[in-house]
């Protein structure tokens, strides 16, 4: 039997990484090609299957098309993990933009290229933060959704764009895994400011790096059923992931040896709403589809504290004052929550806090801040249709209701496919095309206002569909 001829992208990232070594413990039926950037010829991963028969490298970069085309001609399947990721790509939106996008169209467009386009599956990874912050009593959420993207998340406003260009591919055979807040041992790591954009009583439900790998290996297998393709699925590591801000941070403190993790910050130095975070109400539905979940929180944090070196631990745990100290001057430096609050920063404190007067009112003390528990019940938002029904159901009448939902008109005549381009106006008049699956299914909406936070206001007085999740604290 000839093996199956992987093309992946992303090897050297967390989950790239983990993905390349799922494979390369199935080589008697994959051939892994991996797409990475000359620039990453020393990195471990590469050095770790060098030599390897089933493996082989191409040096390129997603955004040249032809170092695309080499990865994708004579592929049976694209693994398409590579891309810029937060906090980088905030930092970088122009570059973030042509690898994320163009990148995502040079795949399709090499697949198209082939000979037999439907007989390459393509699975693209998209992101939780394509739906923004979702702050209880809306904290829990399901694809088809609306998008919302967070103000100044340039990595959001990348991945919406890119998953329509797969969505939109035309190709047979394509998915859209959206993934959560991936667990990696290497998370000790991270000092950045980004860490103080996550609200304490914010939701997550996380997923392992070795899980996500695990995923996206199994999607190569022949057992995939059919029902997978052509559809939105949010990766999540279900009900023993869930967990608050607060809980987590609990955990990986105790992991890395600090005696309680309100020591080493206050909590009005962390942002209350703008960050994306949710509980899936439909995560286990990829799951039933693709097995892939085998790890835990308690798993995690295990590996977590036997991968910190010993005087980390230490310092963790008598850090004091000092530790203190070091988070405050992270939060004070470019990009923290209290630099913004010290040059009056009303761009970054308004979507971050309300209001200064709302960071104003945020307690000093952790004594004074209460910890919440949101509810562990799931609940819908109103999509504006027949969720339960087939896509192949859908009439005229359904897709019309739902365009008027989300305030909204349907333009184009008869009855049209779930996969068709239909032409559609907003409630600001622009006109787009969109197939209906795109919008009832994966939740997008007008492009040019989805992705443009400062026309969410007027957005959500003439679109009830979004409305359910801006006028929650806005």
């Amino acid at each position: 039997m000839d093996k199956k001829v992987i093309f992946l992208t992303g090897a050297t990232g967390n989950m790239g990484g983990a993905t390349l070594h799922e494979l390369m413990q199935r080589t008697d039926r994959f051939h892994v090609r991996a797409l990475v950037r000359p620039e990453e010829k020393g990195h471990p991963i590469l050095r770790r299957y060098a030599g390897n028969p089933a493996f082989e490298v191409i040096w390129g970069d997603l955004t040249v098309y032809g170092d695309v085309l080499k990865g994708v001609t004579g592929a049976d399947q694209v693994l398409h993990i590579g891309g810029m990721v937060s906090p980088f790509a905030d930092r970088y939106p122009e570059l973030t933009m042509q690898v994320n996008v163009g990148g995502a169209r040079n795949i399709v467009d090499a697949i198209r290229a082939q000979a037999e386009p439907d007989r390459i599956a393509l699975v693209y990874i998209g992101t939780v933060a394509q739906t923004g912050d979702r702050n209880a009593p809306i904290h829990w959420g399901r694809t088809g959704d609306p998008i919302k993207i967070s103000a100044f998340d340039h990595y959001a406003v990348s991945k919406t764009m890119a998953e329509a260009i797969v969505a939109e591919s035309g190709l047979a055979r394509w998915v859209s895994l959206r993934q959560t807040g991936m667990l990696h041992t290497n998370m000790w790591k991270i000092h950045d400011p980004i860490v103080f954009h996550n609200p304490w009583n914010g939701v997550f439900e996380w997923i392992t790096v070795g899980d996500s790998g695990r995923l996206a290996a199994n999607l190569c297998e022949d057992t995939v059923p059919d029902a997978v393709w052509r559809g939105f699925y949010n990766i999540g590591g279900g009900e023993r992931m869930r967990t608050t801000t607060h809980e987590f941070a609990a955990g990986a403190a105790r992991a890395l040896g600090a005696k309680d993790f309100r020591d080493m910050q206050l909590p009005h130095w962390s942002a209350t709403r703008n960050f994306h975070g949710q509980w899936y109400s439909d995560s286990d539905r990829l799951e039933a589809l693709v097995p892939y979940r085998r790890e835990t929180l308690d798993d995690f944090f295990t590996a977590l504290s036997r991968s910190v070196p010993f005087y980390v631990k230490l310092g963790a745990r008598f850090a004091g004052k000092a530790g203190r100290q070091r988070m405050q001057k992270l939060a004070e430096g470019p990009g923290g929550t209290l630099n913004w609050i010290a040059s009056n920063d009303e761009a970054h404190i308004r979507p971050f806090f309300g209001s200064r007067a709302a960071w104003e009112a945020l307690p000093r003390t952790w004594d004074a801040f209460p910890l919440e528990q949101p509810s562990r019940d799931p609940s819908y938002l109103d999509h504006g249709y027949d969720t339960a029904q087939h896509e192949d159901h859908w009439t005229r009448a359904d897709l019309g209701a739902a365009a008027a939902f989300r305030g909204a008109q349907i333009l184009s005549d008869g009855e049209i496919a779930a996969g068709e381009q239909a032409h559609w106006r907003c409630g600001a008049g622009h006109e787009f095309a969109m197939t209906p699956r795109l919008m009832l299914r994966g939740g997008h909406w007008c492009p040019t206002c989805m992705v443009d936070p400062s026309t969410y206001d007027a957005a959500a007085k003439a679109n009830p569909f979004f409305a359910q999740v801006w006028q929650n604290g806005h």
